[in-house]
């Protein structure tokens, strides 16, 4: 059975990169454009009319900046998962903008599988940052609570550990049930285990938990 198509609403001021982006997903059979914004104003009036599953989005634009935009939507579609693709990679930006609800940020000098990932990524629901976004946040982290206090982490067991690892890594469910063969509803089962014991609520802050105890290493830049 072909999956569901992901709708997608493309956020971004300049026309030119909007009918690129536009021109690139129409290839991809997995994804529709359903429509595109100039500025904030658009996109929150345009994400109500249209329900897109994610918000491609830019974060500077006129009359309303991506950061304030993914705070209303937030508030206004909290169904609808927001993807930052931008050319910044100011770890502050970075910063605000994943505390206001944005569940992935692609850069747009980076390769187009790091976008088609992380619109996968953020249809389901789930989180996705470019490596070297990632490498942003994780120096950011390990340079404010260091790799100190491994040992006082809460009991997780040896599988849980394992799903944690592969979860921090950027795997799917799906990915880290057939590499350890078990089921999709086991995994879903383990994270909600595991979050619990570690008090977490999201894959961004099991990738957090995973660095600062030495559980998986930052990638080097490609």
């Amino acid at each position: 059975m072909e999956k569901k198509k992901i709708k997608i609403l493309v956020v971004d001021n300049h026309p030119f990169m909007r009918e690129g982006i536009k021109s690139f997903l129409a290839r991809q059979k997995r994804y529709v454009v359903v429509g595109e914004a100039a500025n904030g104003q658009e996109a929150i009036a345009m994400t109500r009319q249209l329900e897109p599953d994610v918000v491609l989005m830019e974060l500077n634009m006129p009359v309303m900046s991506g950061l304030e935009t993914t705070r209303r939507l937030q508030k206004t579609a909290p169904k609808t998962s927001i993807l930052v693709l931008t050319q910044h990679e100011e770890k502050n930006q970075i910063l605000e903008i994943i505390q206001a609800g944005a569940r992935g940020y692609v850069l747009k000098d980076g390769e187009m599988e790091e976008l088609l990932q992380g619109l996968e990524a953020v249809g389901r629901g789930e989180t996705f940052f470019s490596v070297r976004v990632s490498n942003i946040l994780l120096n950011e982290y390990m340079a404010e609570y260091g790799r100190t206090d491994r040992e006082s982490a809460p009991e997780v067991s040896p599988r849980e550990r394992e799903v944690l690892v592969m979860i921090a890594e950027g795997n799917s469910n799906k990915e880290i049930a057939a590499r350890l063969f078990i089921s999709v509803r086991t995994v879903e089962t383990h994270r909600e285990r595991i979050m619990r014991k570690l008090g977490l609520r999201n894959a961004a802050g099991l990738t957090k938990y995973a660095i600062s105890k030495g559980l998986i290493r930052l990638k080097e830049n490609e």
